[in-house]
């Protein structure tokens, strides 16, 4: 786990005030929130999910379009572990173009499309985020070691276990689990049924002709049922942060949406979880009654991620979009799954589970 010193990050902070505006505008720092009420029950249905020993912090947003570009400018000039897929580009759901050749590939975002929820993403591409995060999140920082030991360039098969002493990491399914549903205030407070604070279903926004969802910050709204209408006739991703209330420990979009990775139970597996439900599943998708599994290569337009860290941690190194220096900030802030329901498990109606990339 690397050092982190006060003198160094004041040191930090004076380089970057001298640093050009221009190197730094188009960044998206991460926000946090910590999860607190460490030793709390799990919850009793369905059972077992949701106990957390620890407190720690996890992204108050999705992890958006730009913040993902930031990431494939800074280390994807040549998309050696295919971070990229051409998909973000081809499908309206979608929010990253790539140009260039092979050695100087240059990443935007689509109009519109930069404060959406990346999406086409497998899970081995967030490990190699939270690596590279880990390591400075420069362009001379590393993806294949850090939070996770990826071998030979892994993109598909077993996915690694966690390192120890991991600073950005993937969620656990129980972390996950307790940062949605969870009430707080204390270790037995119980749970919602879904993650805007409520038992009730959430209400399906719509969406304005740039894809902010209608509900803004407040309510119990979420992006799912195909109502949000802006780009595609199914509906689509929306604005982070635009679509309803916040679950009880403050983190947006937990329902709807995209799904969003999690690490099941932290151990190296052939499989890895996902839960939330995304912007065309049914009311019951997005409740705490789903959740399921799929081979950690899966990348679809249904899939993004969120990341978690441990709270000990106040400070690590912000996305630099230039790959330029090492701008560091105080970081304070469905298709084939199976599915385990409240008393019983069923599969998604929309197929097989795919095992590999989306072309």
């Amino acid at each position: 786990m690397p050092y982190f010193s006060w003198k160094a990050f004041s040191l930090w902070l004076a380089a970057l005030a001298c640093l050009p505006l221009g190197s730094i505008a188009n960044a998206e720092p991460l926000q946090w929130v910590t999860v607190g009420d460490p030793g709390n029950t799990a919850d009793t249905a369905p059972a077992g999910y949701g106990a957390v020993s620890t407190s720690f912090q996890i992204m108050k947003y999705e992890l958006t379009n730009q913040q993902y570009t930031d990431f494939l400018n800074s280390v994807a000039r040549t998309d050696t572990y295919s971070l990229y897929t051409t998909s973000m580009s081809s499908n309206a759901h979608g929010g990253i173009t790539r140009s260039g050749s092979s050695g100087s590939y240059s990443y935007s975002t689509k109009t519109n499309m930069g404060a959406k929820p990346v999406n086409y993403v497998c899970w081995f591409d967030a490990a190699r985020v939270c690596n590279w995060l880990m390591n400075g999140a420069t362009s001379s920082s590393g993806t294949e070691t850090g939070s996770y030991t990826l071998v030979n360039g892994q993109t598909e098969g077993e996915a690694p276990a966690v390192n120890p002493g991991a600073t950005v990491y993937i969620p656990t399914e129980n972390q996950w689990y307790k940062a949605k549903y969870y009430k707080g205030g204390g270790t037995s407070a119980g749970y919602w049924n879904y993650a805007t604070q409520s038992d009730s279903a959430p209400t399906a926004v719509t969406a304005g002709s740039t894809g902010m969802g209608s509900a803004g910050s407040t309510g119990n709204f979420a992006n799912y049922n195909a109502t949000a209408i802006w780009n595609s006739p199914t509906g689509s991703v929306t604005t982070v942060g635009t679509n309803g209330g916040p679950s009880a420990y403050g983190a947006f979009d937990m329902s709807g949406n995209v799904y969003k990775w999690n690490d099941l139970t932290g151990a190296a597996g052939s499989s890895r979880g996902l839960r939330g439900g995304f912007w065309y599943s049914p009311a019951f998708y997005v409740s705490s009654s789903i959740g399921g599994s799929v081979a950690p290569s899966y990348e679809y337009y249904d899939v993004g991620f969120r990341l978690a860290s441990p709270v000990s941690v106040s400070a690590v190194p912000e996305i630099d979009p230039n790959g330029l220096s090492a701008v560091l900030g105080l970081i304070v802030g469905g298709l084939g799954l199976l599915e385990r329901r409240r008393y019983g498990r069923c599969r998604f109606p929309l197929g097989v589970v795919p095992s590999g990339k989306d072309a």
